[in-house]
């Protein structure tokens, strides 16, 4: 009993550490990538979506609650996942490439151009509206790249994109909004969860071979988290009572696992003075479900700010009235962690064990030499 209550507050000093590092210290830590580009979904946008035409947006409180910018398109409390790693790799959080104002000295950092709905596919999460897919955020990549060959020698440009670490969230818009809405999109009835696993991953495989083509040497791919476990998926009652949905979770399985042999395979020599890493989010986020309390977290299985069952049926609406106890949930609204979970993941990523990240983690990644 002794070793488990000291284990579990071990685990609270972590967390709460965690989370002074991120609301205090932030970039006092020593710099250690030339650059941070985030590409992904709603789990990492920081703005994107304020200025596109999608219904998919948090610029809005209680949004940005704890946040000391207040709302700014994060879907989050405060800081998402990307923001917090980016502390630990002492590089700024990157500014949203659909920002007018991002541009000359401010891409310099890396540049952030994530967005909510936006998936692997061209078609997941396109009944929100706008949204930048994989496919045109690697598009607008591709113009900051114009632009940063305007600002240094190709020699530099070189030595500064293979010192950049490129990060990449998607999957889950292609589960969440897309093969699990049937009446909206047809990609269930048409493939088993393995080939629609291995549709993604040769999307996914493409154009991380364009980015790899543009110059970037250092990828961190994480997979997707148990998606069966969100309060929006346990709203829907198909779960047993206290569980998740154990039938979303197990479909996730061929795209996790086959991400991971996408990286092996890419490691393999096809893509020489590269390195891809995957990240075990299914895992990280899972042994947060079944062990809460260990990092300090009470409430599992409903959002902080949500209306109906599990605070899920309905996400967190203009001017909601959240839970006060933030840092004790895992889950903010719906769909996405609070920050405090956050913080646990980005930490695993960046100094966690090969079954948080593999070959290596986020911080021998940093460190690597190509």
């Amino acid at each position: 009993m002794v070793n488990k209550g000291g284990h579990r507050w071990w685990f609270v000093v972590v967390v709460v550490a965690a989370l002074w590092w991120t609301n205090v210290v932030g970039q006092q830590q020593p710099r250690q990538a030339s650059a941070i580009w985030v590409m992904g979904d709603s789990l990492v946008d920081n703005g994107n979506n304020n200025f596109l035409r999608s219904m998919a947006k948090a610029n809005y409180y209680p949004y940005g609650i704890d946040y000391y910018r207040g709302p700014t398109g994060r879907f989050c409390n405060a800081r998402t996942f990307s923001d917090i790693l980016g502390d630990w790799l002492g590089v700024a959080a990157p500014p949203p490439f659909s920002d007018p104002t991002t541009a000359g000295n401010r891409i310099l950092g890396g540049v952030n151009y994530a967005s909510a709905a936006g998936g692997i596919l061209e078609e997941s999460g396109q009944h929100y509206g706008e949204r930048y897919t994989l496919n045109q955020q690697v598009v607008n990549f591709e113009t900051t790249l114009g632009q940063l060959r305007n600002m240094m020698s190709a020699t530099n440009l070189t030595q500064f994109l293979s010192n950049s670490i490129m990060v990449m969230i998607f999957g889950s818009n292609d589960y969440i909004n897309n093969y699990l809405m049937p009446n909206l999109y047809a990609t269930s009835r048409f493939y088993n969860p393995e080939a629609f696993a291995n549709l993604l991953l040769n999307h996914l495989a493409r154009q991380l071979h364009a980015l790899y083509g543009l110059g970037l040497r250092k990828f961190f791919l994480p997979g997707v988290g148990p998606l069966g476990c969100i309060p929006n998926q346990l709203a829907t009652g198909q779960g047993a009572p206290g569980r998740c949905v154990d039938s979303v979770n197990q479909m996730l399985g061929p795209y996790n696992e086959g991400l991971k042999r996408l990286v092996d395979q890419f490691n393999g020599g096809s893509h020489p003075g590269a390195m891809f890493v995957y990240g075990n989010t299914y895992g990280a986020f899972g042994d947060i479900l079944n062990t809460p309390a260990r990092y300090g977290f009470v409430v599992r299985d409903r959002a902080c700010c949500g209306v109906g069952r599990n605070q899920g049926q309905i996400t967190c609406l203009p001017l909601a009235t959240p839970c006060f106890n933030r840092n004790q949930y895992v889950f903010w609204d719906a769909f996405h962690p609070t920050q405090a979970a956050n913080a646990v993941l980005a930490q695993r990523a960046y100094s966690g064990p090969p079954t948080d990240c593999y070959p290596i983690n986020v911080q021998q990644l940093a460190q690597l030499k190509l």
